[in-house]
């Protein structure tokens, strides 16, 4: 392989939104590079896509294999196993990417499609072992595998915690909110949810009880035992280290959230850098919606070409 070889787009991700672009702009007869990491994807613990018409349950590596299956037919894709360490505008136009294996290559245009990093609790016991299962990032990807169970919804401030009350009703009848002690209206917030048939336990989480995966009680650092099999917990989510380090070597620009900014195109504040996915949006995250970032990307990376 020649490390320097030349791609109309190299991509770097893939997740739903760098296989999706890929596709599209393998169909667009675009020469593309998709690079991925050989370590576990984000969505590793997930025991099935939902939501994905004709790809109903089936895993993340199931997904990328009939992926890899489609591009191949094509011969226009190529993937390589590297963690992208590096983006650099080159002197001749389009940009120079560094992998951790040793190689380059060079791209007319570079599509991000990372993802983010969600930030777990290191000091609470049981978490990592419930994960994608029983404690839940997204009622829409997993709310149905989890119906009918009691739910806790873990909450930092009184707007969030009041949803407790009916926005997951459709998956469970029993949910309170849990909120870290001190939280700002939280006498207000627990007298509305108490009148609406919920409630709002306030305390540090300190441990999941499980069997195998299976929550069935929450404790609190004071003690305090909740049975509840399903906990509803978006953690923090930062940028993978490729990302932040491009912040400040291109300048890209990210919104008071931490996200990037970028155009209708896709497109960043760095021509011809695009990004499609979760690193773009805190609140339309999924595989679904990725895959339509992506789509969109492609389209915009190819009539931007034909201009």
């Amino acid at each position: 392989m020649n490390p320097f070889a030349h791609y109309d787009t190299v991509i770097v991700g893939g997740g739903p939104a760098g296989l999706t672009a890929a596709l599209a702009l393998t169909r667009y007869r675009h020469r593309t590079l998709v690079v991925e990491s050989p370590a576990p994807p984000r969505n590793h613990a997930s025991r099935g896509v939902h939501g994905m018409i004709g790809l109903e349950g089936a895993t993340p590596a199931e997904v990328r294999a009939r992926a890899w299956a489609e591009l191949d037919a094509y011969g226009l894709a190529e993937h390589r196993a590297a963690a992208a360490e590096d983006v650099t505008l080159a002197a001749d136009g389009g940009f120079h990417l560094t992998f951790d294996d040793g190689s380059a290559a060079w791209g007319r245009t570079v599509l991000l499609a990372t993802g983010v990093v969600d930030i777990h609790p290191v000091d609470v016991d049981g978490f990592a072992a419930c994960w994608g299962r029983t404690v839940i990032h997204c009622p829409f990807c997993v709310g149905w595998e989890n119906a009918g169970r009691t739910w806790g919804v873990v909450a930092d401030n009184p707007a969030y915690a009041a949803t407790a009350a009916g926005a997951f009703s459709a998956w469970s009848a029993d949910v309170i909110a849990i909120a870290p002690p001190g939280m700002e209206r939280a006498a207000e917030t627990r007298q509305a949810l108490r009148a609406a048939g919920s409630d709002l336990v306030e305390g540090e989480i300190v441990r999941l009880h499980h069997r195998a995966g299976d929550l069935h009680t929450v404790e609190l650092a004071d003690g305090t035992l909740l049975a509840r099999q399903t906990l509803l917990w978006s953690p923090p989510q930062q940028q993978v280290p490729l990302v932040t380090r491009l912040t400040t070597t291109l300048g890209l620009a990210l919104n008071e959230d931490g996200f990037l900014t970028v155009g209708a195109d896709r497109q960043t504040n760095v021509p011809g850098l695009y990004a499609a996915g979760d690193l773009t949006t805190q609140w339309e995250q999924g595989a679904m919606n990725a895959a339509g970032a992506g789509a969109a990307a492609a389209d915009a990376i190819h009539f931007a070409r034909t201009l």
